[in-house]
């Protein structure tokens, strides 16, 4: 298992120290090298850890600086990862019209590529980015289209991603129990995966399990979220889907 495997699958256990070893590790080798896909590769896993830490700053830089490494290259694939980021941070400073516009070209360049289950990723992530800018309905659209792209092509691995919207749009709605239900949901799904939420990811979880708690008081929704826990994944996304029809 090369670099790139090892490091991926470290960030979404949430090892962030051997993560940011790794990845200096290979930045220097890369360099050395003058292996431009290994430097971006491990430069963009730095700015996710930099986004994982709250510090949206410098995972600009360094998202920025792959971008910039991918475009001398020479070779589109590579500035996929960097320009992913730099929506996201995008996103979560609140500057919702560029991430907009920057979901959209990655979404672009993802379709170019040939690269089907990252456009689904991409317009999950513009999904959220909508929805902040208060397009409700069509935040849903998007989300809808998202979970027919999961069931459709298969994407296992991107169930408790669809959850998550699938709980958020639960607490944009005021359906305060299903919320706290869909919630354990998304905990279970990633936890069978071994997995923990993307920075992202994890902010929207923790704005609808604030709201939730305080609509419904924390002993209902204990109760509510225990409901939940013995869910499975895929079916309650099924259930979704069905409801949303």
């Amino acid at each position: 298992m090369g670099y790139s495997e090892r490091a991926r699958a470290a960030f979404r256990r949430g090892e962030t120290a051997t993560v940011a070893q790794m990845s200096r590790d290979e930045v220097a080798w890369a360099r050395a090298a003058g292996d431009a896909p290994a430097e971006v590769e491990a430069l963009y896993m730095l700015a996710r850890l930099a986004v994982r830490a709250d510090d949206l700053a410098e995972a600009d830089r360094l998202a920025a600086e792959a971008l910039a490494v991918a475009i001398r290259a020479g070779e589109r694939h590579l500035e996929e990862r960097p320009r992913h980021v730099l929506a996201a941070v995008a996103r979560m400073t609140g500057d919702l019209a560029r991430a907009r516009d920057l979901y959209l070209d990655s979404i672009a360049l993802n379709v170019a590529l040939a690269q089907p289950k990252t456009v689904n990723s991409e317009y999950h992530n513009l999904g959220f980015t909508e929805l902040r800018l208060g397009n409700v309905e069509r935040a849903r659209e998007i989300f809808a289209g998202v979970r027919d792209g999961v069931f459709a092509a298969g994407y296992d691995d991107f169930v408790p991603y669809a959850l998550v919207a699938s709980a958020v749009m639960a607490a944009v709605d005021g359906d305060w129990n299903r919320a706290a239900r869909l919630l354990a949901v998304v905990d279970k799904a990633f936890g069978a995966l071994g997995q923990v939420p993307d920075p992202d990811d994890a902010a929207e979880l923790r704005w609808a399990r604030d709201l939730t708690t305080r609509m419904i008081g924390e002993t209902v929704f204990e109760e509510q979220y225990g409901r939940g826990g013995v869910l499975d994944p895929r079916a309650a996304l099924a259930t979704d889907a069905r409801a949303a029809e």
